[in-house]
Formats: C-alpha cells, structure tokens, sequence
C-alpha cells in the first residue's frame, strides 16, 4: 500500500469517527425516551391561578398527574371531568393534578375554558409548547402519572377515564408507599 493510500485510508476513518460522534450526539436524546421508569423531565410554564412561574420541582415529593391539553382538544374536553372528579378525590393527600395547556393564545382562552368547566386543580400555561418536546408526547392529551420520587409510573396517550376505579387505585397506592 503507498503512503497516498494509506493517508487516504486514515483520513476516511477520522472523518468517519467525527461523522459517528456526531451523529450520537445529535441523536442521543431521542435515545433518551421518555416513558415508564424513566424519571420525569422538569419543564416550566406558567401558573394560571398565580401567574408565576412554575416547574416540575415546585411539585417535589407530590404524586402527579401530568396532562398536557389544549382548549381546542375535544378529547380534552371529554377528559376534564375525571381529572377533576380525581383531583377532588384526593384533595389534602399529597396528590395533585397538574394541567398543562399548549394552546399558543394568550391565558384568557385558558382561563374561559377552565371556568367553564369548572376546573380546580393546577393548571399551568405553556404557549411555547416546549412540554411537549421535552416529554416527548405525539399529540394531545398525553398524561403521566409521577411517583413521589419523580419516576413515571404511567403513561397513557389520548383521553382517559382517570376517575376510575383502576386509577383511583393507582393514586392510593403509590400515596401509600410512603
């Protein structure tokens, strides 16, 4: 082999290594799924009732359920009452429903919605959408039930009945754990 060949053959496998770290770099986050038994990703958005900021970490040692809406969302909709009927069921045990709209209109759309429905529990405001990446969710509602120590331990695409016995169970126990 020449000297020609052979510098040859040493620069195309550098530039295929700096090409592979690269590559594993760019894609290593969509590695990273987020899903049950994963720990769940702080995100902010903004308080409805307070108009402060809030994130993931003003929740600590709180079982969650995450719900990422939108007021355009008819499954959302349909979904709210059980979230609400959950939240009520629960309220003062160290559990808490945390609402997360991505609607891209200012709050008072937010705000009409969650009157008209007559909603109570934690609903945050994220006009960027950025939850969505972050959890890596393919649409809305997309719900995540969080442990006290920040693991999801439920992950469920699309409306659910979250006022259901099944689920009520789920809250207890994971409220009994600690």
């Amino acid at each position: 082999m020449t000297n020609q060949r052979q510098w040859t053959l040493v620069a195309g496998l550098a530039m295929a290594g700096v090409f592979a770290v690269a590559l594993a770099i760019r894609i290593r986050p969509e590695l990273n799924l987020v899903g049950v038994g994963s720990n769940a990703p702080n995100f902010s958005a903004v308080n409805l009732r307070t108009a402060r900021p809030a994130s993931l970490g003003d929740y600590q040692g709180k079982v969650l359920l995450i719900n990422i809406w939108a007021t355009w969302c008819q499954p959302c909709r349909v979904e709210m009452p059980a979230l609400e009927q959950l939240s009520r069921r629960f309220k003062g045990t160290g559990f808490t429903v945390v609402a997360v709209s991505i609607d891209k209109d200012d709050s008072t759309v937010v705000n009409a919605f969650v009157r008209e429905l007559g909603l109570t529990f934690d609903i945050l405001h994220d006009k960027t959408g950025d939850i969505q990446r972050i959890y890596q969710t393919t649409g809305v509602p997309e719900s995540f039930v969080v442990d006290r120590d920040g693991a999801i331990v439920k992950k469920v695409i699309g409306a659910a009945e979250w006022d259901s016995p099944v689920n009520e169970a789920l809250v207890q126990r994971l409220l009994d754990e600690h």
